[in-house]
C-alpha cells in the first residue's frame, strides 16, 4: 500500500479512490509508462527512452521506482553484464490498461471537438 501522506499518497487521507488513483498515476510520466508497457508487454530500461524520448534518465529511474514500489510493475534483474532490467505490468497495473485506452480516446475526441 503507498506510503504515508508527508510523502502524498496515502489511503486514509482522500474523499474518494479517484483522488488515490489520480495521485498514484498522476503526473506527466506515470502514465505514459504504464501505457508503453501495455502496449510492448515487457520493456527493458533503455527501451523506455525510445518509447518516451523526453524522459530523462533520473526520471525514468524514479518513475520506475515508484511504480515498482506501489505494486503496479515488476522488475526482473537478469545477472549477465552490464546488468539487464526488464520491466512488466502486475496484475494490479494490468487492471489500469482499460482506464488508460478510455482516457486515449477521450483525449482524442477531446482534440476533434474542441477544434470543431
Amino acid at each position: 500500500m503507498p506510503e504515508d501522506r508527508s510523502n502524498k499518497v496515502s489511503c486514509n487521507n482522500y474523499r474518494c479512490e479517484i483522488e488515490l488513483t489520480l495521485e498514484i498515476i498522476g503526473g506527466k510520466w506515470k502514465a505514459l509508462i504504464l501505457w508503453e508497457l501495455g502496449n510492448h508487454g515487457v520493456i527493458r530500461f533503455n527501451e523506455f527512452q525510445r518509447y518516451i524520448t523526453e524522459i530523462s534518465q533520473k526520471m525514468l529511474t524514479q518513475q520506475l521506482r515508484y511504480l515498482e514500489k506501489n505494486k503496479l510493475i515488476t522488475r526482473k534483474i537478469y545477472p549477465v553484464v552490464p546488468p539487464m532490467v526488464e520491466y512488466s505490468l502486475t496484475e494490479l497495473g494490468k487492471k489500469l490498461i482499460p482506464i488508460l485506452k478510455e482516457m486515449d480516446v477521450w483525449g482524442k475526441d477531446y482534440i476533434f471537438e474542441r477544434d470543431k
